[in-house]
């Protein structure tokens, strides 16, 4: 697998394009990470404007969204979005990476590699320790996590949702 973590630039917009298109014709539920669903991405210098949090007032942290692109293919497999600290929802259900593959990528080892490339972006950050969630019932999530380090350290429950919080020494 050669993938690696990009900012999206206007170079990247058709791999967007492309992607989210793709993602939102397969009527998944799954919108994770939220940071590349909170806007419309027809309006490309809009999207490219919002997509990281830069104004934190209203509880929000600054974050760091990152695409994973496929080097051989020249497509985007998913995204990675890091929060530089957490507030108190975070902390419980959030943690510091919430990550996504498009649904063509999924069981391929995608969401571990980027899990692993956001590692080094969180080390980059100074986030020496990081927590990662997921739904009790995502298989596939707890094993990325748990490849990369992860730890269990306890379940809480959120909107009739269980979720795993996983932390992981990234020294």
């Amino acid at each position: 697998m050669n993938i690696k973590l990009v900012r999206l630039s206007k170079q990247y917009q058709p791999q967007l394009e492309e992607m989210l298109e793709e993602w939102i014709a397969f009527h998944d539920s799954n919108h994770s990470p939220y940071a590349i669903f909170k806007n419309d991405y027809h309006d490309f210098d809009n999207y490219l404007a919002k997509l990281d949090v830069k104004d934190t007032r209203g509880g929000l942290v600054p974050d760091s969204t990152f695409f994973a692109l496929d080097m051989d293919r020249n497509i985007f497999v998913g995204a990675i979005n890091i929060r530089h600290c957490l507030n108190e929802k975070l902390l419980k259900t959030g943690g510091h990476i919430g990550d996504g593959v498009r649904p063509s990528e999924r069981r391929k080892g995608v969401a571990t590699e980027m899990i692993r490339l956001g590692l080094i972006e969180c080390k980059k950050l100074g986030i020496d320790r990081v927590l990662i969630t997921c739904d009790k019932s995502n298989i596939g999530s707890m094993k990325s996590i748990v490849r990369n380090g992860g730890v269990l350290e306890n379940e809480v429950e959120e909107d009739g949702e269980i979720v795993q919080r996983y932390w992981i020494d990234n020294q």
